[in-house]
């Protein structure tokens, strides 16, 4: 690819041909070179696992002036390490996107994204990164609201960078009203329950689904992306991958372990 214009990495965890993906490149398109190396089918609940244990496949799925889109037969961590490894040994992306997905990442869904698992392997290779997802999980969602939010942080990231170790996780909710704003907030602490259910198979065996339902464990607090996202704000969390508890290390000196 040419070096005229930054150079930005998305991946996702929806796979390359989800609509999420098209929509980010054409609100970013403008912006840079796009080179898409994301999962061949839908990766979600991946987080930042990567295959190793298992061969990896590539291919070039499309190409233009411009942009470049590969699938990737791993998680959304491969697609991140091969096109790095592979794509772009060259040269280092200006900037690393995941998304946009389906769905929101926010709470603590946000450890277990695979969406966020690409932001985070592109902030660890010290690389500025974003995350942008929507509280819609169908495949047809309506992205088109999201596009000025998309290209203005996009934008101002690519100028300003990310201070080492952070990254940003930004939500968008579905409001048919139009976003009241923008809300740079904290992590919700909420937690999932009923998360397993159990089903009998007709050759007489047991079988299990993953679901659950989610539980804001903070509903008042309004200083939370939960909050944010239920009144009609977009959400940006600063993430840090530095998981550190350093409130802790004191406290800790005078264990006398």
């Amino acid at each position: 690819m040419e070096n005229k214009k930054p150079l930005i990495l998305i991946s996702n965890d929806d796979g390359y041909h989800s609509k999420g993906l098209a929509s980010l490149i054409d609100m970013v398109g403008d912006l840079g070179e796009i080179l898409v190396c994301a999962p061949e089918s839908a990766r979600s609940g991946y987080s930042c696992a990567f295959s190793a244990t298992e061969h990896l496949r590539l291919k070039l799925r499309r190409k233009r002036e411009g942009v470049e889109i590969w699938s990737c037969s791993g998680t959304p961590v491969d697609c991140v390490k091969i096109a790095l490894s592979q794509l772009c040994a060259d040269r280092k992306p200006d900037l690393v996107i995941g998304g946009i997905n389906h769905g929101d990442n926010a709470s603590v869904n946000s450890h277990y994204s695979g969406t966020m698992g690409v932001t985070l392997e592109g902030c660890m290779k010290y690389i500025p990164s974003i995350a942008f997802s929507i509280c819609d999980h169908s495949d047809d969602a309506d992205f088109t609201p999201l596009t000025d939010i998309v290209k203005k942080i996009t934008k101002r990231v690519l100028e300003e960078g990310l201070p080492k170790g952070v990254c940003l996780n930004v939500n968008f909710t579905v409001t048919e009203n139009g976003f009241k704003g923008i809300k740079v907030c904290r992590m919700a602490y909420g937690t999932w329950g009923n998360e397993v259910v159990k089903c009998n198979h007709p050759r007489g065996y047991n079988y299990y689904w993953m679901v659950g339902e989610y539980t804001n464990d903070e509903p008042t607090a309004e200083d939370t992306d939960n909050w944010a996202l239920t009144h009609d704000y977009v959400a940006i969390t600063p993430t840090t991958i530095d998981v550190t508890a350093y409130e802790m290390i004191e406290q800790m000196k005078s264990w006398n372990l």
